[in-house]
């Protein structure tokens, strides 16, 4: 069992390299309100659950257009 902590907060940069998406596109997603994030202090910050969310928002759809992910 790993004892290590899972990170729980990711920054803007961090968080477009782990969805594979630029910069521009994620500050897109983030005001649509489709991926949602929290400020602390003057940073914003992603939870690693609303990453989580928003895959899974992308997979429904992807399936609601007939495109089946394949994971």
């Amino acid at each position: 069992m790993d004892s290590t902590p899972q990170k729980r907060l990711y920054r803007v940069d961090e968080a477009a390299h782990l969805l594979g998406l630029g910069r521009t596109t994620l500050f897109a997603e983030l005001k649509s309100g489709r991926l949602c994030s929290i400020k602390v202090g003057r940073s914003r910050l992603i939870p690693a659950e609303c990453i989580d969310e928003f895959v899974e928002l992308l997979k429904r759809e992807a399936e609601r257009e007939g495109d089946h992910p394949s994971l």
